[in-house]
This record gives C-alpha cells, sequence and structure tokens, in this order.
C-alpha cells in the first residue's frame, strides 16, 4: 500500500515563502506524475503544479512564476517551493502521486497553507 506524507504547511505573511514537501513509502518502483492540488473552502480542488517522470512541469497561471515543483526519485519525494505567497493561496494542498499505466493513484493527507497579515 502506498502511502504519502506532507509536511510544510503553516501561517506566513503575504509576501512569504513556504516549501511543502511529500514523501512516499511502502515498495514503489516507478512513480510516473508527481502532482500539487490545492482546495479553498467551498471551493473545487485544483491543480497547482506537475511534473512527469522526465522533468517537465505544468504550472497553472494563478501559480505560475511563483511557484516550483521538483522531485528526486531515489527519495521518493516531491517538493513544492512557494514563494510570493498571496492571501488567495489559503487552501489544503494535497500532493498526487500517479504510477505508470495506473497502477496506483495515491493522495497525501494534505497541509494547511494560509496567507494572511
Amino acid at each position: 500500500q502506498v502511502q504519502l506524507v506532507e509536511s510544510g504547511g503553516g501561517l506566513v505573511q503575504p509576501g512569504g515563502s513556504l516549501r511543502l514537501s511529500c514523501e512516499a513509502s511502502g515498495g514503489i518502483i516507478r512513480i510516473s506524475t508527481m502532482a500539487w492540488y490545492r482546495q479553498a473552502p467551498g471551493k473545487q480542488r485544483e491543480l497547482a503544479a506537475a511534473i512527469t517522470s522526465d522533468g517537465v512541469t505544468t504550472y497553472t497561471d494563478f501559480v505560475k512564476d511563483r511557484f516550483t515543483v521538483s522531485r528526486d526519485n531515489a527519495k521518493k519525494t516531491v517538493w513544492l517551493q512557494m514563494n510570493s505567497l498571496k492571501p488567495e493561496d489559503t487552501a489544503v494542498y494535497y500532493c498526487n502521486l500517479r504510477g505508470p499505466l495506473g497502477k496506483f493513484n495515491s493522495w497525501g493527507q494534505g497541509t494547511q497553507v494560509t496567507v494572511s497579515s
């Protein structure tokens, strides 16, 4: 069973930075896509950033040029570096890992990010 553990969330002021991490455990052989989603109260969960096994990244417009996603396959870890945070970035952030050919689709427990003065 694949399990994901997230960390790094917290309370920051506008313009501040946070670095989220998500580490997978278990006998995972390969991980295809690693991604970060976020969900604000009363809103649908939405994709923030993703990175393929080849290192190709995808960002939604609302985080582009402020967030950076990276991964280390040996450590089975994905990070999300968040800079220049805005109040509208406030949400619960979830990591998502997918295996090749749908072998698995796992979600982290979520970590709260609050941006407020």
